[in-house]
């Protein structure tokens, strides 16, 4: 019998065939291997593992676990802030149904970071609840989109604990000063504090959070309109937005061009904009795909976080595209492919 007392030590050198020792040799103890068809999905953090007499103190986001009889450690997976710091450019899906599944498939596709839409998508801060914890199941980051641009739900969002929040319709720099003062407690903003209760610090269990929480918390503004193309440039360099994302729909709309983003005077002022932005150094430009600016004409300008499609969008093409092959084998009474089909599908 194991007793409550006992060192590691001691536990270590029991034979073989005791529990622990079976234990230990079991995957339990060590790193998974990485799926070899998603490279860039981190290994999941190992278990702290304690003393059997030892009460497992809060954990600090600051500190490193280090498992039993192993001298690995095992760093935080990089957040989307500092991949972006590295160079990298992120490609993400915007999540307009509120459906975790949905959530869930995306990160398992491969997405850096899926956007979950508050503004446009009908669900809120409970729903977004549920796409963050599959997102999380999946290793991949959140981005929270807010309704609109105020500390109320800067606050809720941010209590939630997304890698990243975008705030929409930044029109000048005073509104950019305002969306970073709700990303902050005080003294250097005004978001209000629940930090020992809230999933955003583990539910307090990350004792490190207040020193923290700046590092990795992604702020991104939304310029969309005429006005805030005009001043682009004051809106990227003031301290604390890490990021402009581009919006060519709205943009449009604002200069009288309804539904047009591929307009030349929509393009030329969107061209300007996101020189003034890479030229200025300070944030990085993210913007989203269309079908007349594909994701890889978009990088090639040098956005560093694009957005290729919504899940809404991508269901419906697939399902118009299936009811139309449907339809369009009924009208061919001609030809029957099931022979065919079959082959396809069995051996013989």
């Amino acid at each position: 019998m194991i007793s409550p007392t006992m060192s590691i030590s001691k536990l270590n050198s029991l034979s073989p065939s005791s529990s622990l020792s079976t234990l230990k040799n079991q995957s339990f103890f060590h790193p998974p291997s990485s799926s070899p068809s998603i490279a860039h999905f981190p290994n999941p953090k190992p278990p702290i593992l304690k003393t059997l007499n030892q009460i497992t103190p809060i954990r600090s986001s600051s500190s490193s676990t280090t498992p039993i009889g192993s001298e690995e450690t095992y760093p935080s997976p990089k957040s989307l802030k500092t991949r972006l710091k590295n160079g990298e450019t992120l490609y993400g899906l915007f999540l307009l149904s509120f459906s975790p599944t949905i959530a869930e498939i995306a990160g398992l596709a491969g997405y850096d970071y899926v956007v979950v839409d508050m503004e446009h998508g009908h669900g809120g801060v409970s729903d977004a609840l549920h796409c963050l914890h599959a997102l999380a199941a999946a290793g991949t980051a959140a981005i929270i989109r807010l309704p609109e641009s105020c500390p109320t739900w800067t606050k809720k969002a941010l209590d939630l604990g997304p890698q990243g929040i975008m705030f929409p319709v930044i029109d000048n720099p005073k509104l950019a000063r305002k969306a970073v003062s709700y990303c902050r407690f005080p003294p250097k903003g005004i978001r209000g504090s629940a930090h020992t209760i809230v999933r955003a610090s583990d539910y307090g269990i990350d004792a490190g959070y207040l020193n923290n929480y700046e590092d990795d918390l992604l702020v991104m503004c939304q310029v969309e309109s005429e006005e805030g193309a005009s001043k682009i440039e004051d809106i990227a360099a003031v301290e604390g937005v890490d990021c402009i994302q581009m919006g060519p729909l709205d943009l449009s709309a604002s200069m009288g061009y309804l539904w047009d983003p591929g307009h030349k005077k929509v393009k030329e002022v969107l061209r300007k904009a996101e020189k003034a932005v890479l030229g200025g150094g300070k944030a990085f430009l993210g913007g989203f795909a269309m079908p007349h600016d594909r994701p890889e004409a978009i990088k090639a300008r040098g956005y560093h976080m694009v957005s290729g499609a919504t899940d809404l969008g991508m269901f419906r093409a697939a399902a118009v595209e299936d009811v139309n092959r449907f339809k369009i084998t009924l009208k061919d009474n001609g030809k029957n492919g099931d022979d065919d089909d079959d082959k396809k599908y069995w051996s013989e």
